[in-house]
């Protein structure tokens, strides 16, 4: 998915900047918060991420939440980037991610927070470089470990779940350094007790992995397998609560067997099996990214029929066979403006909220 998140990082912010200031749309509806409302589902499995940290309209930011409550899913992964909260070193505006818990909260939803995205302070040795805001210098893991913990104390008993960086065997996600599992141990280290101290209720989850075959010394990433397998061989075990994983259906059926050179949905199989094998059985998983895209010029996607029927029987394949995980949570909501790309093919309703196909058979299945 490296190319994905490289597009659609760059592209949606622009368009976005671009959005807002031409002034092309209205403001829209005041964003009043309705009487508390209680998620009814059938299937607690079922959990969406959402990108709404992007979003500039608060009633858009109300609305899609409500989408996701009458969906018939009780929790949301939203990304929370630590350069939006933290803008100068101590200096903390709060504003972006208030919004979303407060209408996450009246929506009766839970949240698992991504955190990452480093602010330029933090990382002031980058001039000569060619980098990424995924670049975190390790004398910056004892800021960032800060912040975490100030995250966990101000949102404590609201959101509980917090995954420590995204997809960290990737090269563009490890600010376009080589892959380093131990220097990523060393992160969850750092951030560990403060955050248990900040807040005793927290989960902190390892990063999920990105679903590839890259081999060792690949400048774009690391086998997601060998890279979890290298966390453990160096005590990554100590340092998180929870593991999130990151599968992908592609071209094929939830159904189909997993090996070590495939990447599909049950990939997640292998890696829980790695988490067996060093012993480390109690720990839950969360699916925090995972579906089907239905974009007809992507060689990589299913028909819009496919991907609906294939999302819904991924979630009874997990339901009948992984009493591991916790949460499977589908890619992705949707996007504050369309890209023009296949990205757009991931999301369950539109820019304008009306609901796909894939949308209205998960609502079938949780309700």
């Amino acid at each position: 998915m490296a190319s994905l998140r490289r597009y659609h990082f760059w592209y949606l912010r622009l368009l976005i900047a671009g959005f807002v200031i031409s002034g092309i749309a209205a403001a829209g509806p005041r964003a009043t918060l309705e009487t508390p409302q209680v998620v009814q589902t059938e299937k607690p499995l079922v959990c969406v991420h959402t990108r709404l940290i992007d979003e500039v309209f608060e009633w858009k930011i109300q609305r899609s939440l409500q989408m996701v409550r009458e969906m018939g899913a009780d929790t949301i992964v939203e990304f929370f980037p630590w350069v939006y909260a933290e803008p100068g070193d101590g200096i903390y505006s709060w504003d972006s991610f208030d919004r979303i818990v407060r209408h996450a909260r009246n929506q009766g939803l839970h949240i698992i927070a991504r955190m990452g995205l480093v602010p330029f302070w933090a990382r002031d040795d980058i001039a000569e470089q060619s980098t990424t805001l995924n670049y975190l210098p390790e004398d910056s893991f004892s800021d960032f470990a800060d912040f975490v913990a100030v995250f966990a104390a101000r949102y404590a008993g609201v959101i509980d779940h917090i995954i420590i960086w995204n997809e960290p065997n990737l090269s563009f996600e490890w600010g376009y350094r080589p892959v380093d599992p131990e220097g990523y141990v060393r992160l969850l280290q750092a951030i560990y007790a403060p955050a248990h101290a900040a807040n005793p209720n927290v989960v902190i989850l390892a990063a999920p992995l990105a679903p590839t075959l890259e081999p060792p010394g690949s400048p774009h990433g690391l086998n997601d397998l060998l890279y979890l397998q290298a966390l453990y061989d160096a005590g990554a075990a100590a340092f998180f609560d929870a593991l999130a994983v990151h599968t992908y259906g592609f071209t094929e059926p939830p159904e189909v067997e997993p090996g070590d050179t495939v990447l599909n949905f049950r990939r997640a199989e292998l890696l829980h099996s790695i988490m067996v094998a060093y012993g480390d059985t109690a720990k839950p998983v969360y699916i925090t990214e995972s579906g089907w895209n239905d974009n007809p010029r992507w060689t990589k996607a299913v028909r819009p029929s496919e991907r609906a029927a294939y999302t819904v029987n991924s979630y009874r394949w997990a339901e009948e066979n992984w009493p591991w995980a916790d949460k499977l949570c589908t890619w992705v909501l949707r996007y504050p403006a369309n890209t023009g790309t296949y990205p757009d093919n991931f999301t369950l309703i539109t820019p304008d909220f009306e609901p796909k196909p894939v949308y209205n058979a998960l609502q079938e299945y949780a309700r």
